[in-house]
């Protein structure tokens, strides 16, 4: 990766933390984003690089965030969507749109639409990946367009809201892939599911477990029990992500899902309806124009 820039968000713990320090090891230029300044600069001193601050939160920071990486970044060969979480209870943003909704995924759709341009002219040159974290969780999600914002159906604790949000990742990177197709750039998504035991990856350790969720109530009972050796852990699964972005072997695989290291796993239904991902996109689009 040396001499190749990847800006990685969610960066200031767990998944993002540990990826960003495997591709710095790799040689990359990384540019480190989270929303907690402290943690961000902690991660970014142990690259040797600045950090940048975002809150998904607020879509102004999100475009804010975008021109701060145009200026930075002359050419961007990874772009890792990465941030993300999960919230117990409905809340709405300053923006007026559902939290999860929002940071899940029309933050990252507004930074990609504003980066998209410095990617295109980036893979004139080499291969650009954009890689978006997803989750196996996409195939309990479900789209309706008519409540995007969670306003009609009940929130199931942000875990509905959550697992449809991982639904809109595939989407958007099915419907990224089509209008990126022929440009040089490889768009996929992933659950962060770490490769088997004794079968070669970037990263093979046992880490501490991601905090995605932990103003979850249920996920603070698991970690009282046995079953927190179920949850993911941040080496684990930062494992795909850094494959996804710098192994040849995705060539040609533009908006592939992948569970891990695994091509073609089992995706929500809806996930395979070419006319959604294009009514998402549209109205993420409109949802975000007043920004672009």
């Amino acid at each position: 990766m040396t001499g190749r820039t990847v800006v990685i968000t969610g960066a200031s713990s767990g998944i993002g933390a540990v990826a960003a320090r495997r591709f710095a090891d790799l040689g990359a230029d990384v540019v480190p984003v989270g929303r907690s300044p402290e943690r961000t600069a902690r991660v970014a001193a142990q690259l040797g690089t600045e950090p940048l601050v975002a809150d998904f939160a607020h879509l102004e920071h999100v475009k804010d965030l975008a021109a701060a990486l145009l200026e930075r970044c002359p050419r961007i060969d990874v772009l890792a969507n990465n941030a993300g979480g999960l919230v117990a209870a409905r809340q709405v943003t300053a923006d007026g749109h559902e939290l999860t909704f929002q940071a899940n995924h029309l933050a990252p759709f507004l930074l990609t639409t504003l980066l998209l341009p410095r990617l295109r002219a980036s893979a004139r040159d080499a291969r650009v990946r954009i890689v978006t974290t997803s989750s196996l969780g996409n195939r309990f999600g479900r789209l309706r367009m008519d409540d995007l914002e969670w306003e009609k159906r009940r929130y199931g604790g942000g875990w509905i809201a959550y697992a449809t949000s991982k639904l809109m990742n595939v989407l958007f990177t099915r419907e990224l892939a089509r209008r990126t197709e022929g440009t040089g750039i490889d768009a996929v998504c992933f659950h962060p599911k770490p490769a088997p035991r004794g079968t070669r990856a970037p990263i093979r350790r046992m880490g501490a477990p991601t905090r995605f969720a932990d103003g979850s109530p249920t996920v603070r009972v698991i970690n009282r029990t046995p079953l927190r050796m179920l949850q993911l852990n941040d080496e684990g699964g930062a494992e795909p992500l850094v494959w996804l972005a710098t192994t040849p072997e995705i060539e040609g695989a533009n908006g592939a899902y992948y569970d891990g290291f695994t091509r073609g796993a089992k995706v929500n239904p809806q996930a395979d309806d070419r006319e959604l991902a294009l009514a998402l996109w549209e109205r993420s689009h409109a949802l975000v124009e007043a920004y672009l």
